[in-house]
């Protein structure tokens, strides 16, 4: 649902950052599911990676973006995002 929201919200490479945060919640979630087993426990390890390389490989990247010239997307009077028509 997370990274839903993102998408529809937020537009090219800063969309990343929300992204990787529904990734890691539907990982818990399989991990909630599979519950005490050894399949539970390297769902929980792969979670934890992805709690810290997610963090900082979008941090790297966005960084990168923003000394390459790369600025976000602002919305202005009556502007539609690249690619695409304003939907709102």
């Amino acid at each position: 649902m997370t990274a839903l929201i993102g998408a529809l919200l937020l537009v090219g490479l800063f969309f990343h950052a929300v992204a990787a945060l529904g990734v890691v919640l539907t990982v818990s979630a399989l991990v909630l599911a599979a519950g005490p087993s050894l399949l539970g426990a390297k769902l929980a390890l792969v979670a934890v990676f992805l709690l810290l390389a997610n963090p900082t490989s979008t941090h790297a990247i966005a960084r990168a973006a923003l000394r390459t010239g790369l600025r976000p997307w602002r919305r202005e009077a009556g502007g539609s995002p690249p690619g695409g028509e304003a939907t709102g």
